[in-house]
């Protein structure tokens, strides 16, 4: 009998390549966000108080509801990857359903915030303070409304049953993206409204 040889899975090497996109799609943003954490921290070290005068706080109460949310979002999608690798591919779907949902209450609740700061007198025009602020809530609003747009696409992917225990690598990397900007926002939740 002869030896045998085993050849690597041509979706293995997929796999790799496509983590290795993810990998340095995240990387390029991170880098984008910590230097606007940066320019943000820049600001408030130079600012003799903080906020400005004259300008509001940003109040607590929807900032720490919008990170349960988030928080929840990505309990949600990883509760429906450890279904599908169950073999419960139809509690992907409606988790991916829940998450994508979660998503669109976050992005409500962080223009809500955008309004009550704005009625609160902080308006674009109010320097280097609100220019940070909102350039950092917009970007991420930005990049949470990329991936409600890609979480939807997945939702409806999974109740078509596309997605089984060994073929859902777009769902993996989607919940390391989603990850991603709930960890941004996390740092935002502590740097800018809680310190």
């Amino acid at each position: 009998m002869g030896d045998v040889v085993t050849y690597p899975s041509p979706y293995a090497e997929e796999k790799k390549t496509a983590y290795l996109g993810m990998v340095i799609l995240i990387a390029s943003w991170a880098m984008m966000f910590v230097s606007m954490f940066l320019v943000y921290g820049a600001v408030r070290f130079n600012a003799r108080e903080w906020p400005p005068i004259g300008l509001p706080l940003p109040e607590l109460g929807l900032p720490t509801l919008n990170t349960i949310v988030m928080l929840a979002s990505s309990a949600t999608i990883e509760f429906g990857l450890r279904a599908v690798r169950d073999g419960k591919p139809r509690m992907l779907a409606h988790m991916l359903l829940v998450t994508t949902l979660l998503g669109g209450v976050f992005v409500t609740i962080q223009y809500m915030v955008g309004v009550d700061l704005h009625a609160a007198g902080l308006g674009l025009d109010r320097g280097a303070y609100a220019a940070v602020l909102y350039g950092l809530s917009g970007i991420h609003a930005a990049h949470v409304a990329l991936g409600i747009i890609a979480l939807a696409v997945l939702t409806v992917f999974a109740y078509r049953g596309q997605y089984t225990a060994p073929r859902h690598l777009r769902v993996r990397l989607w919940s390391v993206y989603w990850h991603f900007v709930g960890v941004v926002w996390l740092a935002m939740y502590v740097l800018v409204f809680v310190v």
